[in-house]
C-alpha cells in the first residue's frame, strides 16, 4: 500500500522545487525576508490584485473613506446600499495600504516602528472592516464574491511573510482540484455525445496549462510561454463548434446550442479562478448544476427517439 503524502513535503521534480498539497505537487518560490518592506510590498501586490478581479468602480481612494461611509450608512435601497458597501470596502482597503505604506517610508528613515504603533493598529482596522464587507463585492463576473481576495491582505500583514506564501499553496491546491472538477464535469457531460467528438482532448489540454499558470508567479521567467500556452488553450477550446447537421431536428440543434454555451461557460470559469488563484465555490456548484440538468435532458431525449 502506498503511503500518503504528507502535505508540505516538498521535493526537487525534474529539476524544479515542488510543494505538495493535497495531491498536486505546486511549484514553490522562495519567499522574501520577512520584514516591513517585504509586507508592504506583498500587501500592495494583492491590492492591486484584488481590484484587478472585482467589479468596476470600487477602486475608491483611501483619503475618502469617510465620504464613502457616509454614502453607505445614508443608503436604504438594498441594491444600492451592496454597491456603497462595495466602494467603502474598496476605500477601506487602500486606506489601509496608505498607511502602511508611509510606515515604512518612516523606517526607511530610522524610525522604529513596533507591532503596537497606534498607526499600524488602524491599519489592521482598516483590513478588518474591509474583509467584513468584502461579502458585498461581487467579482467581475458578477456571479459571486471572491472572499478570500478580501481576506489575503490582513493574513499578510498579521502572520509572517514565509507563512503566509505557505497558506498560498493551500489555496493553489485547492484551485488545481476545481479547476480538474469543472474539466471533469465538462468532459463527462459533453465530450460523450455525438455532438461534441474531439472537444476532449481540448478540454484536458485547457485543465493541465490552467493549472500550471495558476502555480506560476508573474515574475517567473516561465511565465510568457506559460501565459500564451493558456491563452491558445483557451482560445482553441472556445473555437469548438459542436457538429450538428444544418437539417438536425430542432431538439438536437438545441442540444448543440446549450452545450456550446456550457462549453464557453466553463471556459470562463476556469479563466476566473486560474487567474484569481482562489476557488469559486458558488459558480462552480452552480455551473456543476447545469451540466447535470443538460446531462439528464440528453439522457431524456435519446430514450424518447426512437432508433433510426
Amino acid at each position: 500500500m502506498n503511503t500518503p503524502i504528507a502535505n508540505g513535503t516538498v521535493r526537487e521534480i525534474d529539476g524544479v522545487k515542488r510543494i505538495h498539497y493535497d495531491g498536486y505537487w505546486i511549484k514553490m518560490y522562495d519567499p522574501p525576508v520577512d520584514s516591513l518592506q517585504a509586507k508592504k510590498a506583498l500587501i500592495g501586490a494583492l491590492t492591486r490584485r484584488l481590484f484587478n478581479h472585482v467589479e468596476h468602480g470600487i477602486n475608491i481612494p483611501g483619503r475618502r473613506v469617510g465620504e464613502a461611509r457616509a454614502a453607505f450608512q445614508a443608503e436604504t435601497d438594498p441594491a444600492r446600499r451592496r454597491v456603497k458597501g462595495a466602494m467603502l470596502a474598496g476605500a477601506l482597503f487602500n486606506r489601509a495600504t496608505d498607511i502602511f505604506t508611509k510606515l515604512v517610508e518612516l523606517q526607511e528613515q530610522g524610525v522604529e516602528i513596533d507591532q503596537d504603533n497606534a498607526l499600524m493598529r488602524e491599519c489592521g482596522a482598516c483590513l478588518q472592516e474591509a474583509l467584513s464587507l468584502g461579502r458585498l463585492v461581487l467579482h467581475r463576473s458578477g456571479e459571486e464574491g471572491i472572499d478570500e481576495l478580501w481576506g489575503e491582505p490582513f493574513r499578510a500583514f498579521s502572520i509572517p511573510v514565509e507563512a503566509f506564501y505557505e497558506s498560498r499553496y493551500i489555496k493553489i491546491a485547492q484551485t488545481m482540484r476545481d479547476i480538474d472538477r469543472i474539466a471533469q464535469t465538462m468532459i463527462h457531460t459533453l465530450a460523450c455525445q455525438p455532438l461534441f467528438h474531439g472537444a476532449e482532448a481540448l478540454m484536458r489540454r485547457y485543465a493541465e496549462v490552467a493549472k500550471h499558470k495558476c502555480e506560476t508567479l508573474r515574475t517567473d521567467e516561465a511565465i510568457f510561454d506559460v501565459w500564451a500556452d493558456f491563452v491558445v488553450a483557451a482560445e482553441r477550446l472556445g473555437g469548438f463548434a459542436a457538429q450538428a447537421a444544418a437539417n438536425a431536428p430542432p431538439a438536437k440543434q438545441q442540444q448543440a446550442a446549450d452545450g456550446q454555451r456550457l462549453i464557453g461557460q466553463g471556459r470562463d470559469l476556469i479563466a476566473y479562478i486560474t487567474r484569481a488563484r482562489v476557488p469559486m465555490p458558488k459558480s462552480t456548484r452552480e455551473f456543476i448544476e447545469r451540466c447535470t440538468l443538460f446531462d439528464a435532458g440528453c439522457r431524456a431525449e435519446a430514450q424518447a427517439t426512437p432508433p433510426a
